[in-house]
């Protein structure tokens, strides 16, 4: 029975796939997939915009949305039928495009967007037998799919015809070339312990039956999070895709504190709202792939619980990762540019490479009784990151604050 609960995505695509001619299965067989995959992110979307606007109003003391309820429900006053309102007004907003403006690129730019980071769930494994396209260099594929959005938000700063989009689009290429680097390296250690670009050969390595390479101890969970190089890449990959993701305190490319909207200056209606969900699209993928190098993807974290499904393992770590992003965002302030940049390529690039060494070293002490591994290998994390945070603050002169209320 639970073997069943936990392939049921599994049999009922193959139910729907076999109502169909034998010639049209392979193709049935993609757009069921795709349609799931595009039907659960999306509805994952939706209580993630309410999630994070309750969860953002609780931190700050204040009121979140309360008032739209959810129809011919008693739900009235919890505020869950909110998407449904933005995506109404989304919908009849008006599509405001700039004289000046290329509309061709400017119509495109959304859609460039969006696609690319659609296209990298394609080789996230959700589940056991649940990934899209097995293949042997997926992490490959996902960073170089996920790219492209770069291009996106040039499109998009370009053809507005705008010195303020311009800007905003140069300064948010900037810091996602800048945390690009660090944000592949700290996936490379992974890909060195386990010797295979496949996320799902990741993700099976990790799993509490098969022993990965001795790197676990029998109190943790088989998941590379657990080790120091492992808690160190994923405290990397963490913060880089938290700039990819432009989130905060990472979020100057939209400059909410400059009264303008960065590169989607010139965007109203619906336009805006695929941005809107493209940048929590690519939450979700990052957070996926974080589960899938170093949280263990879809496995449970012991044996007894083992029960559970995969793919509401995965479900939880990605929305573990949505909820953490929104506790930062609440509670962390904005960076200045000088500091963003400063902080990718003087502190987070360097770890990066160090790390790897680190993780190099875990592999060659293998032989070598555990608590020694472990002794080496948090000298390697914590030594170099206090000496290059003093590098990183050297010359900064930073005095004391007073905080003074309104009477």
């Amino acid at each position: 029975m639970s073997e069943t609960f936990d392939q049921i995505f599994v049999l009922l695509e193959h139910w729907l796939v076999a109502l169909f001619p034998p010639a049209w299965q392979p193709l049935v067989s993609i757009l069921v997939a795709v349609a799931a995959i595009l039907g659960v992110f999306g509805a994952l979307f939706a209580v993630a915009t309410v999630f994070e606007r309750k969860g953002l109003a609780r931190l700050q003391n204040r009121y979140g949305p309360n008032r739209v309820g959810i129809p011919f429900t008693n739900i009235s006053l919890c505020g869950f039928g909110q998407p449904i309102a933005d995506g109404i007004k989304a919908l009849i907003k008006e599509d405001f495009v700039p004289g000046a403006a290329d509309k061709v690129v400017h119509f495109l730019a959304p859609l460039a967007m969006f696609v690319p980071v659609t296209l990298t769930f394609a080789v996230l494994p959700f589940g056991r037998n649940m990934t899209l396209l097995d293949l042997d260099a997926g992490l490959l594929y996902f960073f170089a799919v996920g790219a492209g959005t770069e291009l996106a938000v040039f499109m998009a700063g370009w053809s507005s015809r705008n010195k303020y989009s311009l800007l905003g689009a140069m300064r948010g290429i900037a810091q996602m070339i800048s945390y690009e680097v660090p944000l592949i390296l700290s996936a490379v250690t992974v890909v060195m312990m386990v010797g295979s670009l496949s996320p799902v050969d990741i993700v099976r390595a990790q799993d509490f039956t098969i022993s990965p390479q001795g790197s676990q101890t029998g109190l943790l969970p088989h998941w590379f999070v657990f080790t120091p190089w492992g808690l160190a890449g994923f405290l990397l990959f963490l913060t880089a895709a938290a700039a990819e993701s432009n989130r905060s305190p990472f979020d100057l490319p939209e400059g909410e504190s400059e009264i303008v909207a960065g590169y989607f200056l010139e965007y109203s209606g619906f336009k805006f709202a695929i941005f809107f969900m493209a940048e929590y699209f690519g939450m979700f993928a990052a957070g996926g792939m974080a589960a899938t190098l170093f949280l263990g993807g879809y496995t449970a974290p012991i044996s007894w619980l083992a029960w559970i499904p995969t793919w509401a393992w995965f479900i939880t770590k990605v929305m573990g990762w949505i909820f953490l992003l929104i506790w930062v965002r609440g509670t962390v302030p904005r960076l200045r540019m000088d500091q963003l940049m400063n902080f990718a390529w003087k502190f987070m690039l360097p770890m990066a490479l160090i790390n790897m060494v680190n993780a190099a070293v875990w592999h060659f002490m293998l032989p070598s009784p555990a608590p020694a591994r472990w002794l080496v290998s948090l000298l390697l994390v914590t030594g170099p990151s206090p000496l290059l945070g003093l590098g990183l603050m050297a010359g900064t002169k930073i005095g004391k604050r007073t905080y003074r209320f309104a009477d």
